[in-house]
């Protein structure tokens, strides 16, 4: 049996990988910027060391075996949990969300996964999908109330997110599921039009769509004008 314990806390709060992904949102809602057809955007591959795009670096060109489900865990649970956090808003349910994600990933291949070609896709997809289904349950429920924050954030709260990022946070609250997940896979997990498509289950075209009009919103509402 698979037992993911989380790693141990940490010794003080960080915000490895925001930074550079906030930045470039607030980039591009500040310079409205838009892709045209005779000036395609450039992809946007993810962060050095991450692993996220289509492929996972030796492990993905056969040089070195696959990582086990728990090394996956200890390397990655963090970003999957930030991952979360900004597509259903509290930390709780984003460590549920992730570890249902490698809790699925183990029950269906084992601790060894070397048929799967991607596993940080795989799990990127799982905790958007269950992300998806967290948010129609409160939908349905319609008396979902996000929970309030503690006064004194604990240092995993401050690794998950900075006090200067909440602004963010609460605007992309407010645009429709869909046009959140794709700025987040964009901004956040820094994935190619093309990957959010497959993640999403979307045509590239609606990729498009969807984040030029996600920018507009946010844009709006953090100008307080919506």
């Amino acid at each position: 049996m698979l037992h993911l314990a989380p790693p141990a806390p940490f010794a003080r709060p960080v915000t490895l990988g925001l930074g550079r992904a906030w930045r470039g949102l607030w980039a591009s809602v500040l310079r409205r910027e838009r892709a045209t057809p005779q000036t395609p955007a450039q992809p946007y591959g993810p962060a050095h060391g991450y692993g996220y795009g289509a492929a996972y670096g030796a492990e993905a060109r056969g040089d070195a075996p696959q990582p086990t489900v728990t090394e996956l865990y200890h390397a990655h649970r963090l970003r999957m949990v930030r991952l979360a956090v900004l597509l259903v808003d509290d930390l709780a349910t984003a460590e549920d969300v992730v570890q249902d994600a490698f809790t699925a990933l183990y029950r269906r291949h084992g601790e060894h996964i070397s048929e799967v070609d991607n596993a940080l896709g795989y799990l990127r997809t799982a905790v958007v999908n269950t992300s998806r289904s967290v948010l129609r349950r409160r939908r349905t429920a319609r008396a979902y109330t996000p929970p309030a924050a503690a006064d004194i954030p604990s240092a995993e709260d401050h690794v998950v997110l900075d006090e200067a990022h909440r602004e963010v946070l609460a605007a992309l609250g407010r645009l429709t599921p869909r046009r959140r997940q794709v700025l987040v896979l964009r901004y956040w997990a820094e994935l190619s039009e093309a990957e959010i498509a497959t993640t999403l289950g979307i045509s590239r075209g609606a990729v498009k769509s969807n984040a030029s009009r996600a920018l507009d919103a946010l844009e709006r509402i953090l100008e307080g004008r919506i």
